[in-house]
């Protein structure tokens, strides 16, 4: 997936030299993020304790195709008896939120499936506070899962990296709960990731920018939607229950 870990390393460098130099940069053509997004936005569209459905089985209406930097070349994205199917891209396909997104405190649950291919079949970017960060299922030799990117390593190389068998057509139940104090996901209801946040740097690869907020993509490889749902945490004592 992506190149060579050594090589990503250098581009991070590359990169994070440029940052220092000309400062952030620019949000990208299209993206909708909006990190201060106000109390009464988020609680108007997603009421907290309240599953709210972030996909209707008919049309992506609320998202969008991302089509920028390493998706220009994205496979066709459609909507077909109630699933969202990524085509695969040249390397990747994917859908971005269009609207306001919680920052923390939230869970999301989604149903993916592989249909061809022998990379992530659900890369899903999503924020942390003023960070990012993307839950990668079956990256590099099909297999590898975990959270990229933690202070700097990426999903293949920090202490989050687990080895999953994902079949294809085969639907999974994916669930990732982002609080203030630990990122976790399951997997067909089992943990597969449990991780603290303190003391720990969250980013993204430049790869999956285009996703900002929050998007679900497949990288050399055609995969499958569905059941898409997100759930604000109730906040008690300005901490997620």
């Amino acid at each position: 997936m992506f190149r060579p870990v050594f090589i990503l390393r250098a581009h991070l460098a590359v990169l994070a030299a440029l940052v220092a130099l000309t400062g952030p940069l620019p949000a990208l053509a299209g993206e909708q993020d909006d990190p201060h997004a106000t109390r009464d936005q988020l609680e108007n569209r997603f009421p907290p304790g309240q599953e709210v459905s972030l996909f209707d089985g008919k049309q992506l209406l609320d998202w969008e195709i991302a089509a920028e930097q390493m998706f220009d070349e994205h496979g066709p994205v459609s909507v077909v008896d109630g699933t969202i199917l990524l085509e695969s891209g040249d390397p990747a396909s994917g859908i971005r939120w269009k609207g306001s997104f919680p920052r923390v405190n939230y869970e999301v649950t989604l149903e993916a499936k592989r249909i061809e291919g022998n990379d992530f079949f659900c890369g899903i970017t999503f924020p942390y506070n003023d960070s990012y960060a993307s839950l990668i299922l079956g990256g590099w030799d099909g297999s590898a899962t975990g959270l990229s990117n933690v202070d700097q390593l990426s999903a293949i190389e920090n202490h989050t990296t687990t080895y999953q068998t994902y079949r294809r057509d085969q639907w999974y139940h994916i669930r990732l709960r982002v609080t203030q104090r630990a990122i976790r996901a399951w997997l067909d209801h089992q943990p597969i990731l449990d991780l603290e946040t303190k003391g720990h740097r969250f980013s993204i690869w430049w790869e999956q920018e285009p996703l900002r907020p929050f998007g679900i993509a497949s990288w050399y490889t055609s995969s499958a939607l569905r059941n898409i749902r997100l759930r604000r945490l109730p906040e008690r004592g300005g901490q997620a229950e």
